[in-house]
């Protein structure tokens, strides 16, 4: 199942989808949502996310699980330093790989003073470097002491991230060249927003890849996530560190939205589908995030 997604990454058309676990004891709804709608059937895969803005939801391991065994389609679980020390790491990467859980997207992770569990504390051992070292060594079937395993892991492929906008595009190009050479096999970007910004990353990462002390490269995944408010571009833009909306999406649904919801609506979504349709044909590598929201993932994928 992950080699054949790694396979399709490296050398084929690769579309994972998003989900967000939610607040709550039970994952199956997200997943009869995704199984009436037939996602399984657009995507390569799919990713769950571990607590973004450090709220509390579904295990991200655990729902990564459900989805592979539903759909027997490869997911991206993602994992972050924030709520985790080092022991704590490693024993849920060793129960999630005799579940079959090898995919590992390693997050640093946000604050945990933006929390809603009130005092909640960060733990933070390192970056998300430092996972992406600990899956080496799990992968070298020793723990991160140096300690052989009984038995070894399966193979677990490690991705990470990258912002998708800086002042300084050399900074991008050095994060991700970080990235590569601490063993991240594919590198997923916060959205984009325009084709030239998604070039320019393509560049920047082919650069990164000839700079690596690695012997096998990287792959950059564009992530997409589509706009259909006013109020959302304007926030990504103004508020999301790494992300940058475009001067001309903000005109045209702010003139959209002077018009009505579903105009704004309307013209949110052609800026997202072209978009979408203008990376895969440059870029056939895409991480696509709605927040859920399945059914414009199934209109931005059909």
């Amino acid at each position: 199942m992950f080699e054949q997604l790694i396979d399709k990454l490296q050398n084929s058309t690769y579309i994972t989808l998003e989900t967000t676990p939610p607040h709550s004891a039970r994952f199956k709804p997200v997943i009869d949502t995704i199984a009436a709608l037939e996602l399984d059937k657009l995507v390569d895969g799919f990713s769950t996310t571990d607590n973004p803005l450090a709220k509390l939801k579904y295990n991200a391991l655990f729902a990564a699980q459900l989805l592979q065994n539903r759909f027997n389609k490869p997911v991206l679980a993602t994992m972050s330093m924030r709520d985790r020390n080092r022991i704590a790491l490693q024993s849920d990467l060793l129960g999630a790989n005799e579940a079959d859980v090898r995919a590992i997207l390693a997050l640093t992770g946000d604050p945990a003073k933006i929390s809603d569990q009130k005092e909640a504390k960060g733990v933070f051992e390192g970056d998300s470097t430092f996972l992406l070292d600990i899956i080496t060594s799990l992968n070298s079937g020793s723990d991160l002491m140096g300690k052989p395993f009984k038995d070894a892991p399966e193979t677990i492929y490690p991705f990470a991230v990258v912002n998708a906008h800086a002042r300084n595009p050399k900074s991008l190009q050095k994060k991700m060249l970080k990235k590569i050479n601490h063993g991240a096999v594919g590198i997923i970007t916060q959205p984009v927003y325009d084709i030239e910004n998604a070039k320019m990353l393509v560049e920047l990462m082919e650069s990164a890849n000839r700079e690596s002390e690695q012997q096998s490269s990287a792959t950059l995944i564009l992530g997409i996530f589509p706009i259909t408010k006013l109020r959302t571009a304007q926030f990504l833009d103004a508020h999301v560190p790494g992300i940058h909306v475009p001067a001309y999406w903000l005109e045209a649904l702010e003139n959209a939205a002077d018009i009505s919801t579903d105009e704004e609506y309307r013209v949110g979504f052609d800026l997202s589908k072209k978009l979408f349709d203008d990376i895969k044909a440059i870029h056939p590598k895409i991480h696509l995030m709605t927040a859920n929201h399945f059914q414009i993932a199934k209109e931005i994928l059909a």
